[in-house]
């Protein structure tokens, strides 16, 4: 399935500078965006996971998928999860979002952020089978949820940016082993968000820990 990008000249946006922050905002990256929402929400077999807090199972607070390549597996929290084939629409965006950031990837986390409520906590990508200095690329549909970033030694202010329907967020370099981030919960009213952070598995799955 093909997939429609704006123009890279119209959509820069100038990144927060801060010490071993290193990302890219490209403002309405995916020009066919609402089509990809529909399409995601529909065809995607949802499950709220479980993870172990303080020695108790409590359910993760969003929906979500693993897709990837055969043997991609992904490990976090305890969890291990093997990928789901990728779909026509899902190959499409990941060829998008790989040529945009210059990297291959070879399996993506789809989210689902039903309301305000869901939310992912402070962690970072960082992963074992994820390699050094990985290139994570984040593509929001939906709803506009505020995705803020914090240095890990606290010594430089947190970023925050509201990520928009259509706009892809790419993370590089020291990102992961220097900052955290997470996506908040928010009273406001808020409609549904879908979330694709593809990655490249490059090691053996070890375990790690967010909520």
């Amino acid at each position: 399935m093909r997939t429609e990008v704006a123009d890279r000249r119209l959509i820069p946006d100038p990144a927060p500078m801060a010490p071993g922050l290193d990302i890219e905002v490209l403002r309405g990256f995916l020009a066919d965006a609402d089509a990809h929402l529909g399409g995601l929400l529909d065809e995607t077999p949802w499950a709220q996971g479980e993870i172990i807090v303080y020695g108790e199972r409590r359910p993760i607070p969003r929906l979500e998928a693993w897709y990837g390549d055969p043997g991609s597996v992904y490990t976090y929290s305890g969890r291990t999860m093997e990928p789901l084939p990728w779909t026509e629409r899902l190959a499409g965006l990941r060829d998008s979002c790989a040529r945009a950031a210059g990297t291959p990837f070879d399996s993506v986390l789809v989210n689902r952020y039903r309301n305000g409520a869901d939310a992912v906590g402070w962690h970072s990508d960082d992963e074992p089978e994820l390699g050094h200095r990985p290139i994570i690329a984040s593509m929001s549909l939906g709803a506009t949820r505020r995705f803020r970033l914090r240095r890990r030694d606290r010594r430089y202010d947190p970023v925050a940016l509201d990520l928009e329907h259509g706009d892809l967020l790419v993370m590089r370099g020291q990102t992961q082993g220097l900052w955290e981030h997470c996506l908040a919960r928010t009273a406001r009213p808020v409609g549904e968000r879908v979330n694709l952070t593809f990655r490249r598995i490059v090691g053996p799955a070890a375990s790690g820990g967010r909520d």
